[in-house]
């Protein structure tokens, strides 16, 4: 099959996953109102019970999903406000969208998160109902430094744990201790006032203390892991003072930690996952099999350094071409979840999904009928404008010879620019959902 009817179908494919898991459908799903009671979570609440609805929120899909709110609540919002990444707003009626920095944050994400405290803390009474929408990208813009903790430590911090290789919920339970919104104080400075969550979940295993740094969540992380993960990547000495401060008087006892499970101040607030991976890769998964291709679906919750689950992913195509196992071509292997790249000094352009395609595309290299593709969900991979990229057995051959060497490229993770020259780059623009990754091999044999 010709290389470009496999991109064609792979984008058909990418199409009906990201609309599977759009923000404002999910939302729209979520709540549902008839007349005075909304529903929502399983539960009925009688709005007549409240004086007020508050919608407060960040993270990259908070937009559409304020769009949402407003489409079903109307004028009974009194007032809101959410905080998104630069380039991902859309016009509301009622609630306010700021647009902040990602994934380091910014001054802007600062005053974002006191403008956002200040409003759940005017309005924090039993007679208030606080519509809280977090999605991915929520621990970046949500800003609220904690006492003695400056933006410029928590930008160094934030820097250096990027670039270390640490995970996702390793990260946020560092940001959970710097914060005086993150890690369940949200929902603290709004009881005794009712919460109620709309997630979209971006971590693997949809880990509400992780999504966003769980705001209106208890906190499972403590002052012992956030030193031991410094530690584990040999940046404890790195981290600025105040931080390396703030986490010793924590471990001694004379900080409190974050809300824990159990915690009275949680007793009145709900949080339900309304989209996740999950959504993203069985509709994938329906759209290949609608396509003529045998879908199998390795896993969603797919973590660890981004080339050797590249090889790993290459290796199952080879094998389904060598003895039709674990699927006989066509098929379609899909899987989702979150990878990481650990910098070395100097590195070049790139992020874990254009990490991915390069890699792969090294393993692929000559040959036939096969597509690899990873893209994140939100549209941006890595500090560049591109989702992710396209590989195939042609992918090292051309870069040669146009005098790139795609090896090279990828010891100094540099994808961006090697795919970049072959317009191989996936550019969708900021897609206004974040669900982590999806990637996907179509192999034929012809």
């Amino acid at each position: 099959m010709p290389s470009s009817q496999l991109r064609k179908d792979a984008r058909q494919i990418i199409d009906a996953s990201l609309a599977a898991v759009d923000p404002f459908r999910a939302v729209s799903q979520a709540l549902v109102l008839e007349g005075d009671t909304l529903s929502v979570g399983g539960q009925s609440l009688d709005l007549n019970r409240f004086a007020r609805v508050i919608v407060v929120g960040a993270g990259k899909a908070g937009a559409p999903m304020a769009q949402a709110v407003e489409a079903v609540l109307g004028a009974r919002i009194g007032d809101g406000r959410v905080v998104v990444k630069d380039g991902h707003a859309s016009p509301t009626e009622i609630i306010n969208i700021d647009e902040a920095s990602h994934p380091v944050p910014d001054r802007r994400g600062v005053e974002a998160g006191r403008s956002i405290a200040a409003l759940i803390s005017e309005h924090a009474a039993p007679d208030t109902l606080f519509l809280c929408l977090l999605s991915g990208g929520g621990s970046a813009l949500l800003v609220a430094p904690a006492q003695g903790v400056s933006l410029a430590d928590k930008q160094q911090t934030t820097r250096l744990l990027l670039a270390s290789g640490a995970d996702i919920g390793e990260i946020n339970a560092i940001r959970k201790h710097l914060s005086e919104l993150k890690g369940g104080n949200l929902a603290r400075l709004a009881a005794p006032g009712t919460v109620v969550s709309l997630i979209i979940s971006d971590v693997v295993g949809d880990r509400l203390d992780v999504i966003a740094s769980g705001p209106t969540v208890a906190d499972l992380s403590t002052w012992d892991e956030c030193r031991a993960i410094l530690e584990r990547y040999g940046i404890w000495d790195q981290t600025p003072a105040p931080v390396r401060s703030r986490i010793t008087q924590g471990l001694a006892g004379e900080l409190p930690d974050t809300l824990k499970p159990g915690d009275p101040e949680l007793a009145s607030v709900t949080n339900l996952i309304v989209s996740s991976n999950r959504g993203a890769v069985d509709q994938a998964a329906a759209q290949a099999r609608e396509l003529g291709y045998t879908p199998l679906v390795l896993s969603t919750t797919i973590e660890g350094e981004t080339a050797p689950v590249a090889r790993m992913h290459s290796a199952l195509a080879r094998e389904c071409l060598a003895s039709g196992q674990p699927s006989a071509p066509p098929c379609c292997l899909l899987s989702g979840g979150e990878t990481t790249v650990t910098l070395g000094e100097d590195p070049g352009k790139g992020g874990r999904n254009m990490e991915f395609a390069l890699a792969a595309a090294l393993d692929l290299a000559g040959m036939r009928g096969v597509l690899a593709v990873s893209l994140g969900t939100d549209g941006t991979d890595g500090p560049t404008d591109a989702a992710g990229a396209w590989a195939d057995g042609e992918s090292v051959a051309r870069g040669a010879a146009l005098g790139l060497k795609a090896r090279d490229f990828l010891a100094r993770h540099d994808a961006y620019n090697f795919f970049q020259p072959l317009d191989d780059l996936i550019i969708t623009g900021p897609t206004r959902t974040n669900v982590m990754d999806l990637r996907l091999m179509l192999v034929t044999d012809k």
